[in-house]
């Protein structure tokens, strides 16, 4: 009742996950970069999951090639580290795994959960750490636009959308997760980022989202 109740306040929705196979998408695993193909097998082989997230995604199947990869995975931060020669812990309030392969790094994140409730504060309530961790859906629900939220699995090579993400790139929409305006008191930035990314990938941003 509680994470529902915070589902509301924040203009979040439950979401339906939409598994695409790659004759529908046209993405295969050559297109990763070696490293983040890599970073994804070694997560794989020790139990985890592990998708290709965000930008990368999205840009792949604009047919523009990214300038870097994203892995999500439900492995925790001090979990990944040892699983490779090169990793490194970085951040306070979200702590990431900057895996080192040659000259590319891989930046890796645990899913977390949109719950503030649960994060860590000082004595004065500002919040310390956030990093709670949670499912895939959790981890979709907490992006900022339907485009940055899809998850490129290599293994099976689907895309997994929660957010009507591939949709939205088909009609060159770009559209807020959740409330926007709920969305964007409580981050501002977010509205630029939105006219930005609109400008840049050339996607209409939803009336909504305006």
């Amino acid at each position: 009742m509680i994470k529902r109740f915070i589902r509301r306040v924040l203009g979040l929705s439950a979401a339906t996950v939409d598994r695409v196979p790659p004759e529908e998408h046209g993405l295969s695993r050559e297109a990763l970069s070696p490293a983040a193909a890599k970073v994804c097998a070694v997560l794989r082989e020790a139990g985890f999951s592990a998708s290709v997230v965000g930008g990368a995604v999205r840009d792949l199947l604009l047919g523009i090639t990214p300038q870097d990869f994203d892995v999500a995975t439900d492995a925790r931060p001090e979990q990944v580290k040892p699983l490779f020669r090169r990793a490194l812990i970085i951040g306070r309030r979200f702590r990431l795994v900057h895996v080192m392969m040659g000259a590319d790094t891989v930046e890796v994140s645990t899913f977390r959960a949109a719950d503030p409730d649960t994060a860590e504060k000082d004595e004065h309530g500002r919040v310390l750490r956030d990093n709670v961790f949670g499912t895939q859906a959790e981890d979709a629900r907490r992006r900022d636009f339907t485009v940055n939220a899809l998850y490129f699995d290599p293994a099976s090579e689907e895309v997994v959308d929660f957010h009507g993400g591939l949709a939205d790139l088909k009609k060159r929409v770009l559209r807020v997760i959740g409330d926007p305006q709920t969305r964007y008191r409580k981050d501002p930035v977010r509205m630029l980022r939105a006219v930005r990314l609109g400008a840049k990938l050339g996607l209409t941003l939803d009336p909504a989202t305006r």
